[in-house]
């Protein structure tokens, strides 16, 4: 049995990568950008009016209230006009281009329209309201470098270069496996001695958050069955996330199963609770990595956010966000394990608090929908209220 350090530093040193792919513009959000994104033309791509009002060439200007003829309308979407002298002004709206030989943008609030033409109201500054050609950015200019995980912000940027496809890091494919005889399905009316199927379905909705479309699986406690179907699995999917079967119980054969089929044990039983028994191992000649969680809901719950979630996020050249909170209570850890505890994380002058929930124990499934994340104890570890930073893993947003 390893610490829980051991056992995350093992997890982090076997990622791997899964290359890149092309996907559409809008299916981008939230993956990792995989190429370089550089502006395709200036931008903005011409002089663009930034108010509604009037162009003119200042040097037009020789009176305080200088009076300017109309001598047309700009519209944002039409080619560039042409300011034929000082003496004439063109009406021009916001995105519309500066038309040529005029220098200064007036708005209609500083003018005054009187028999066909506008007079000034207010000084002109040379260059005013004018968003200048390349201003923001020059053609070939580096706009967006790998590693980024794209938001909406930058969908715009993208959409604005015409990147209508993205280079983008490739997701491993992954498939949910649940086992037990006492699984049954969640439309059924379960037996007194039957429940309906769980952690499957919370590990594929983890993984929907992540971009993933994961693929579930049932398997009985067989383990002629098991040896067989995993065995398919193994060849087919980059990544098993296994939830029971790995605990002491008579019935638990996937430790001797993975064995079996010559997956590589890494590690199996980590001195933390919840989620002691973890299994985590790799078939090399696959690249097919399993992360084999005791079949207890808080187990697999604290498991996948402890070890998996940073695993993918080192795959994938993301950082994982550090939190730490301080405690509304004194707390106690007694015992040699690493303990993770859930609590309710609220924030007060800008700091983080956590306090504790009262729980059933690694069954209680209810429970998990209350707790904000997880503080980590560590073995023998005691804290006074408020005066330490503790880990918190958070498994919901808490900013």
């Amino acid at each position: 049995m390893i610490s829980f350090k051991a056992a995350l530093q093992k997890v982090l040193n076997n990622t791997l990568d899964y290359g890149n792919e092309h996907v559409s513009l809008m299916q981008s959000t939230d993956r990792v950008l995989a190429e370089t994104i550089f502006a395709d033309r200036d931008f903005p791509p011409f002089d663009r009016a930034t108010k509604d009002g009037i162009a003119i060439n200042f040097n037009g200007v020789l009176s305080p209230n200088q009076t300017f003829k109309i001598s047309g309308i700009a519209q944002a979407g039409s080619p560039q006009q042409t300011l034929q002298n000082n003496a004439e002004c063109i009406e021009v709206m916001t995105g519309a281009m500066v038309p040529e030989n005029a220098d200064t943008v007036v708005m209609y609030e500083h003018i005054l329209l009187e028999n066909g033409a506008f007079s000034l109201l207010k000084p002109v500054t040379k260059g005013q309201n004018i968003h200048y050609k390349g201003s923001d950015v020059a053609k070939s200019e580096e706009l967006l470098m790998p590693g980024l995980q794209i938001t909406a912000a930058e969908i715009g940027v993208l959409a604005s270069v015409g990147k209508s496809e993205v280079l983008v890091k490739k997701l491993p494919k992954i498939a949910v496996i649940a086992t037990g005889n006492e699984l049954v399905e969640i439309d059924k009316k379960p037996l007194p001695y039957q429940i309906r199927k769980s952690n499957s379905f919370t590990l594929q909705g983890l993984l929907a958050k992540e971009g993933i479309s994961a693929d579930l699986y049932h398997m009985v406690d067989e383990p002629d069955i098991l040896k067989e179907k995993l065995e398919v699995l193994l060849k087919n999917y980059d990544v098993l996330l296994l939830s029971g079967g790995v605990s002491k119980g008579k019935f638990d054969f996937l430790p001797e199963t993975f064995d079996a089929l010559g997956v590589e044990k890494i590690f199996h039983k980590v001195l933390q609770r919840p989620g002691k028994p973890f299994w985590f191992g790799k078939l090399k000649s696959q690249n097919t990595t399993i992360f084999s969680f005791p079949g207890n809901p808080v187990s697999t719950f604290v498991n996948y956010h402890v070890y998996f979630k940073p695993w993918l996020n080192k795959t994938l050249g993301l950082t994982t966000p550090e939190f730490a909170v301080f405690l509304n209570e004194p707390i106690t850890n007694k015992t040699d394990l690493t303990l993770f505890i859930g609590v309710n994380v609220s924030i007060n002058n800008g700091e983080l608090f956590a306090k504790t929930l009262t729980t059933t124990g690694s069954g209680d499934l209810i429970g998990l929908s209350k707790v904000d994340g997880f503080i980590q104890l560590s073995p023998k570890q005691v804290l006074d209220q408020g005066k330490k930073l503790v880990p918190l893993i958070a498994t919901r947003r808490i900013m």
